[in-house]
């Protein structure tokens, strides 16, 4: 294969690891947002004062574009070695979609814990600590996936290309 359509896979590998990644941030935020819409909207029913916590919760699952955004980085590093691209491509695609899915599920539970805080006014750091949880999903995805690209470069590098 040519060496520049290796490269272009190589990075659109990358690519996909923040792409997917911002696509579940944008769908966790939204969810989430619409959430405490309902929520506020609630509260001013109800005569109640509107937390400002909903805002906090409505943002949490912006941090995986974050770690998308480390892993694409990562990705377009081998850029050195561009035989390595049938790896880099498959770790973009599977890593972005993976870190997507852990923003997804954060925001559906955010929603949920925006209605929750909103009628009780209680249980904010608990909310935070099950969102943590999901958190941590994407943050194992993205420390494994850096550690199984520190192993393309050494495989790549003992197989040569035929």
């Amino acid at each position: 294969m040519i060496e520049s359509t290796q490269l272009a896979l190589l990075h659109a590998g990358a690519f996909c690891a923040i792409g997917f990644a911002a696509l579940g941030s944008a769908y966790g935020c939204g969810v989430a947002a619409a959430s405490a819409i309902g929520s506020w909207k609630k509260c001013y029913v109800q005569g109640k004062m509107a937390p400002f916590q909903l805002a906090i919760l409505t943002g949490v699952p912006m941090s995986q574009t974050i770690y998308g955004l480390i892993l694409m980085l990562m990705v377009s590093g081998k850029s050195s070695t561009p035989e390595c691209w049938p790896a880099c491509l498959a770790i973009g695609v599977l890593g972005g979609i993976a870190i997507a899915l852990s923003a997804a599920y954060q925001g559906r539970a955010a929603a949920g814990a925006c209605d929750a805080f909103a009628d009780t006014g209680q249980g904010f750091v608990n909310y935070l600590i099950a969102l943590g949880v999901i958190e941590t999903i994407a943050i194992f995805v993205m420390v494994f996936a850096i550690m199984l690209l520190g192993k393309v470069g050494v495989v790549a590098a003992v197989v040569p290309a035929a």
